[in-house]
C-alpha cells in the first residue's frame, strides 16, 4: 500500500524548509519535519533551474522518486520530507546507485528507518 503523498504547493515546501531539520549528503540535501499524528509520509522533490536544463532536471527527479519508492516500506510514517539536489553536485554523477547511497545515509542520520 502506498503511504506517501506528494507535496505540491509552495506553502507546503516553505513550511518544511523553515521548520524541518536539515540533513546533507554528497548529492542531496534533505529537510525532514516529523509529524507524530500523521499516518502518511509527504514527499517533495526540487531541482534548481541553475543545475541543468529541463530534461536532465526531470531525469534527476525521476531517479530520486524511484529510489524513494523502493525504500518507502522501510521508512517510518509521519514525516514530511523535501529532497533537494545540490547545485554544486556534478550532474554526470546522478546515477541510481549514487542517489541510493546518499538517501540511505541521510535517512540513517535522520533516524527515520524502521528497525
Amino acid at each position: 500500500m502506498k503511504k506517501t503523498k506528494m507535496l505540491k504547493k509552495n506553502y507546503e515546501f516553505r513550511n518544511v524548509l523553515s521548520k524541518g531539520t536539515y540533513y546533507s549528503g554528497k548529492y542531496i540535501e534533505a529537510f525532514i519535519q516529523k509529524q507524530k499524528q500523521q499516518k502518511l509520509n509527504f514527499l517533495g522533490i526540487a531541482v534548481s533551474v541553475k543545475v541543468a536544463k529541463a530534461v536532465k532536471r526531470n531525469h534527476i527527479k525521476r531517479l530520486i522518486k524511484e529510489n524513494y519508492r523502493n525504500k518507502e516500506e522501510q521508512i517510518k510514517s509521519g514525516n514530511r520530507i523535501v529532497l533537494l539536489w545540490k547545485k554544486k553536485a556534478n550532474i554526470q554523477e546522478a546515477t541510481y546507485h549514487n542517489i541510493k547511497k546518499d538517501m540511505q545515509t541521510i535517512f540513517d542520520k535522520a533516524n527515520i528507518n524502521k528497525e
